[in-house]
C-alpha cells in the first residue's frame, strides 16, 4: 500500500491545529488568503461551505500533491450569522444578543485529496444555549481576551466555557473542527493508514 500523502491544515486557528494535533495526525499549516465577505442572502451554511471550499482550493494550487483540510465555522441566531467581531464593542452586542438563547454552531469542512478527485465538502452544526448572563458577567468575560478571533465572540475551550448552560451535537464542532466527522472523512477519502 502507498503512503498516505502528506496532510496541509489550510487554517490559522490554534484550536484546528490542537486538535489535529490531539488526534495525532501530521500535518503543515499553510492559512488560506481568501475573501471571506458574506454574500447577500446566501444561507449560514451554504456561506460556510463556499468559505471552506475557497480555502482549500487557495492553499491546494501550492500542494499538488497533499492532502488539504480547509474549514470555516459560523454562529447562528434566528438566522442571523455572528461571525468574528472586529472590536470589544461590537463582542459585547455579539454576547448580549446570544445570552439566555440557543444559538447554532456550523463548521463547514472540505478535503481536497490531491489525486484529482473532487473536494469532499460537509457541514456540522451543534447547538449551544447560553445561560442568561449579566452586563457585568459579559464585560468580565470581555476582559479575557478571548472574543477577537472567535465567531460568536466566545471561545467554548477557555474561559467562555462559563456562558454555555447545554451543547447538543459536537463539541469540537463548537471549537471549530467537527473532528470525528473529519476523521471518518479522512478514512472515506484515504483507506484504513498503511501498515
Amino acid at each position: 500500500m502507498t503512503a498516505r500523502p502528506p496532510m496541509v491544515l489550510a487554517s490559522a486557528s490554534p484550536r484546528r491545529r490542537e486538535l489535529l494535533a490531539a488526534a495525532g495526525l501530521d500535518f503543515l499549516v499553510r492559512p488560506a488568503d481568501v475573501d471571506e465577505s458574506p454574500v447577500v442572502g446566501e444561507e449560514p451554511m451554504a456561506q460556510a461551505l463556499r468559505l471552506a471550499k475557497a480555502k482549500a482550493l487557495a492553499v491546494a494550487s501550492g500542494h499538488p500533491d497533499s492532502l488539504i483540510l480547509s474549514a470555516d465555522t459560523v454562529v447562528v441566531l434566528n438566522g442571523k450569522i455572528y461571525g468574528k467581531p472586529r472590536s470589544l464593542s461590537e463582542a459585547k452586542g455579539v454576547l448580549k444578543a446570544l445570552q439566555g438563547h440557543s444559538h447554532e454552531v456550523v463548521t463547514a469542512y472540505c478535503l481536497i485529496a490531491g489525486d484529482g478527485r473532487p473536494p469532499l465538502s460537509r457541514a456540522t452544526v451543534s447547538k449551544v444555549a447560553f445561560r442568561p448572563l449579566t452586563d457585568r458577567e459579559i464585560d468580565l468575560y470581555l476582559e479575557k481576551g478571548e472574543s477577537l478571533d472567535k465567531a460568536g465572540a466566545y471561545a467554548i475551550q477557555g474561559h467562555g466555557l462559563g456562558l454555555i448552560q447545554e451543547v447538543e451535537g459536537s463539541l469540537t464542532n463548537v471549537m471549530g473542527l467537527p473532528l470525528s466527522d473529519v476523521l471518518a472523512a479522512l478514512e472515506e477519502l484515504q483507506g484504513p493508514p498503511p501498515a
